[in-house]
């Protein structure tokens, strides 16, 4: 249950003020079809986040534990460094699909916009670093709707009364913990 308690918060926090949330609100204002929505970014995180828990499971049959433990230390450390810088979103990414309807629009502008960002990237990151690879795409993907729901119903009011550096430090600190821990092999050393 750790894989989907980390998953879920350090999703959370990382999603405050990043570019998908940014893009709920804006599909929000524009369709003002909230269930649709909801459920095209619930449909492209789940899929893009599958791929990425798979990719992370995959890679811990292909590296060595020493090997991955390293790259996921790093990959950690990286991703608090880049949860500091605040996210913009590109017009263009609110303009892809609108003729599929609202559900095609969202899912398909979430997923391209999902694709590299900092959530996926954690995503394969926590399903290389727990074995529990299910259970972490549901904590990601509970992160997202956690994050991003609330946007789709409250838009920007709720936005600007957020602490957004803060919220982003808290998401940093847990990287940084986390690729510490892994970095100074912590999983290991409490099995002894």
């Amino acid at each position: 249950m750790e894989a989907l308690w980390v998953s879920t918060g350090v999703v959370a926090l990382a999603e405050m003020g990043d570019k998908t949330q940014l893009l709920a609100f804006i599909l929000a204002a524009r369709f003002k079809k909230p269930v649709p929505i909801i459920l095209g970014i619930l449909a492209a995180t789940l899929l893009n986040h599958g791929l990425a828990g798979a990719v992370g499971s995959w890679v811990t049959t292909v590296l060595s534990p020493d090997v991955l433990r390293w790259i996921l230390g790093l990959s950690f450390l990286a991703m608090a460094v880049w949860t500091l810088i605040p996210d913009k979103i590109e017009e263009e990414e609110t303009r892809v699909a609108q003729r599929l309807g609202v559900f095609g629009a969202t899912f398909i502008t979430f997923f391209l916009a999902e694709m590299g960002d900092k959530t996926q990237i954690a995503t394969v990151a926590l399903a290389a670093s727990y074995a529990a690879p299910l259970l972490v795409i549901a904590g990601t993907t509970l992160g997202m709707l956690i994050a991003d729901v609330p946007a789709v119903f409250v838009g920007d009011r709720f936005a600007a009364r957020i602490p957004m550096r803060l919220v982003h430090g808290i998401a940093a600190a847990i990287f940084a913990v986390l690729g510490l821990l892994a970095l100074f092999n912590v999983g290991d050393m409490m099995s002894l």
